[in-house]
């Protein structure tokens, strides 16, 4: 087991790591928009929040030696499920064609007052 740490992704705000990676699969911990090197929230409507989540993403797949396209699962957190659609546009353009298995769900609250939360599994090479 292989614990994953980037400055690039914003750091732990609890008792958790940012992913770790067993049997050539990284589980990486849910991102919300928050900045990697100030540790604020990043932007106030679900677009601008949900493009900073998938930027930290993004960042632990790189620390992890893999990207988007070897996501195999997402779960995504919303505080507000009417604006699923506004997500997704931002959501799919991360992952431009090839898409993982997903799970997308309405929360009552998020850590920060966070709008968004995005979690995955991906496959690595160890």
């Amino acid at each position: 087991m292989k614990t994953i740490s980037t400055s690039k992704a914003p750091a732990a705000i609890g008792p958790y790591v940012q992913g770790k990676i067993v049997n050539g699969l990284l589980f990486a911990s849910g991102q919300i928009a928050l900045d990697a090197k100030t540790g604020e929230l990043v932007g106030t409507t679900i677009e601008e929040q949900s493009a900073q989540v998938m930027k930290n993403v993004g960042a632990l797949l790189e620390a992890a030696g893999t990207n988007f396209d070897h996501v195999v699962k997402a779960t995504c957190f919303l505080s507000n499920i009417a604006e699923f659609a506004q997500f997704n546009s931002v959501y799919a353009a991360a992952f431009g064609t090839e898409f993982p298995a997903r799970s997308a769900v309405g929360v009552a609250g998020l850590p920060k007052g966070a709008l968004v939360e995005v979690e995955v599994i991906a496959e690595v090479s160890e």
